[in-house]
């Protein structure tokens, strides 16, 4: 099992948060001349951070703030990037802008329109909040634009599915509660709804979850699916089959090495290796293979039984993902070897 940590984990704040507090600061700068050291934001469930100023600049009818997120304990590829907002006056309400860093939207089915910048509602929201009531409360016009900018961004992107769902030029400005949540699951099953929610949103008829990048090489270029078409499973099979149970495509593909998938043909919907485990035990009964049960992994199961083990995988993790669907969504499982060779099918 997965030892817990010593002492409690430390959250963080999206960068949501983050351009809402550097929005909030360089709008003090614009109609108050004022760089404040640190700025308070209220975040939609209430709590009250505080931010500190990290970079300052200031021109003709514009101002500009910086804050560095700050991630926590949570493995955030965005932990310590620079997130500024530039905000200027305009005409029409809050408009916002993509700067360095932060992408734009370019296919349906997410949140935010084709053709916007990739912030998302609730940031959105949160700024246009704080440029209401601060507007209100300095006597000023709430027509404001508001750039925000990552510096490095585009490279940050390439670590997550922005490029996939088609967010293309940097990273997007996301949260709903303001706050990251160490190692939650959360973010990484609802990145998968996305991917879903794309697919569908562009016609695809197939699409396919794998649990890493080896098993997802050998089934995209298996049946020649488009990048749009790859979801990002990892051990979230569980999560990923509910969401295509309410919103369905005609075929489904699940591919993954022998150990993971093994899992899955047990009746695991989480395959990390800290939430669920192999019973080598049950395997050696299902496969009349005694000395599988004295096994510690499963590959070296899968080198004990090479020509039963796939197969039977193969039809038995078909059989966990098809009592998680609709019949009306074709399914198909694909299991690879450590090379990425796939050694077994079952389906569709």
């Amino acid at each position: 099992m997965a030892r817990k940590p010593d002492t409690p984990l430390r959250r963080g704040w999206t960068t949501g948060a983050c351009a809402t507090a550097a929005t909030r600061a360089a709008l003090m700068g614009l109609w108050q001349g004022a760089r404040p050291d640190r700025v308070r934001i209220t975040l939609p469930r209430g709590e009250r951070p505080a931010f500190e100023i990290a970079d300052w600049s200031v021109g003709e009818g514009w101002c500009e703030a910086g804050i560095v997120k700050d991630a926590g304990d949570d493995p955030d590829v965005t932990h310590g990037a620079l997130v500024i907002a530039r905000v200027s006056a305009s005409a029409g309400g809050v408009r916002f802008r993509a700067g360095e860093g932060v992408g734009t939207v370019t296919m349906p089915g997410l949140p935010i329109p084709p053709g916007e910048p990739a912030i998302n509602p609730v940031p959105r929201q949160m700024m246009t909040q704080t440029v209401e009531e601060m507007a209100a409360q300095l006597g000023q016009s709430p027509d404001i634009t508001i750039e925000i900018s990552i510096p490095g961004g585009q490279a940050l992107a390439q670590k997550t599915w922005n490029p996939r769902v088609g967010v293309k030029g940097g990273l997007s400005i996301l949260g709903t509660t303001g706050i990251v949540r160490p190692f939650s699951c959360a973010a990484w099953i609802a990145s998968i709804h996305r991917g879903i929610d794309v697919a569908r949103a562009g016609g695809l008829k197939h699409v396919a979850g794998c649990t890493g990048a080896t098993s997802e090489a050998a089934v995209q270029a298996l049946y020649g699916l488009p990048d749009h078409a790859m979801l990002d499973m990892g051990d979230f099979a569980g999560g990923m089959l509910k969401y295509l149970a309410r919103h369905p495509v005609p075929r489904v593909t699940v591919g993954g090495g022998i150990g993971k998938m093994t899992k899955l043909a047990q009746g695991s919907r989480d395959l990390h290796s800290g939430r669920s485990q192999v019973d080598f035990a049950a395997l050696a009964d299902a496969l009349g293979l005694p000395e599988l049960g004295h096994m510690n992994t499963a590959l070296q199961a899968y080198e004990n039984a090479k020509n039963t083990m796939p197969d039977w995988v193969a039809r038995k993790s078909l059989e966990t993902v098809r009592a998680m669907l609709p019949d009306t969504i074709r399914a198909d499982t694909v299991v690879i070897d450590r090379q990425g060779r796939i050694i077994a099918r079952a389906g569709a």
